[in-house]
């Protein structure tokens, strides 16, 4: 059996590294990405297909695999503890990257600048996690914060805990948000009563909730990431 072709065989127009100088970054696959950050040093195998197996182990899935420990990544052939911990570290990147761009203060009058702000801040979680948005006058965002870890209920969901952040902030409104680690942003019974609760509480407060998303993953049959209970016509009294 021949030896794999490795990348320096490879025609210069056809390398990763060389692409993406030539195209930017997206014109390159997940795979192609990942065999730029691996670089060399993987003994004679081809770093694409390294990145390959690795998306395969992970069911294709960039966020399963920001999830991955160091060890997970060691399993795989050709990933060694440097590898794995260059990947680590392109990913912690990407989320402090979507934490500043929370700092330039968007505006957030709609269900997808939400999401985008929303993307990178639920990267590697896998546990459900209930965020607030703080938001001002002119729906601008004041800062992201996280109330509670677990899933969501009646029971573990108090306005006490929700408002808390936004009085002390003197925040106009808030945006409800929380993740399903299943990736079915499916909202539940327990999530859309929760909304309500909130909504009316916030009322009395003169708080307004703008709205809730639930952020999960897109697949073939559904485009978007999140479900947006507004949209749904949740979002009242």
């Amino acid at each position: 059996m021949s030896a794999p072709l490795r990348l320096k065989d490879q025609p210069a127009s056809e390398r990763p590294r060389e692409r993406l100088a030539a195209l930017g970054p997206a014109a390159l696959s997940p795979a192609e990405l990942i065999a730029i950050l691996l670089r060399t040093g993987l003994k004679g195998a081809n770093a694409v297909e390294v990145g390959k197996a690795l998306l395969q182990k992970y069911g294709g899935s960039l966020h399963a695999l920001a999830l991955a420990s160091v060890d997970d990544l060691c399993r795989v052939r050709g990933i060694g503890r440097d590898k794995a911990v260059t990947l680590l570290a392109a990913f912690a990147l990407a989320h402090r990257m979507a934490t500043e761009l929370q700092e330039e203060s968007p505006v957030l009058d709609n269900p997808e600048a939400i999401a985008r702000v929303l993307r990178g801040l639920n990267l590697a979680k896998n546990v459900e996690t209930l965020q607030v948005l703080l938001l001002n006058t002119r729906r601008r965002l004041i800062r992201v914060e996280a109330v509670l870890d677990g899933t969501i209920d009646t029971l573990l969901v108090h306005p006490r805990e929700v408002f808390k952040s936004a009085i002390a902030a003197n925040a106009a409104a808030i945006v409800l948000a929380h993740n399903h680690p299943s990736g079915d942003p499916t909202p539940s019974e327990a999530d859309i009563k929760v909304t309500r609760d909130l909504i009316r509480a916030g009322q009395l407060l003169k708080i307004e909730v703008v709205d809730h998303l639930i952020m999960g993953r897109a697949t073939p049959e559904r485009a978007r990431d999140y479900v947006s209970l507004k949209e749904l016509g949740y979002c009242y009294s």
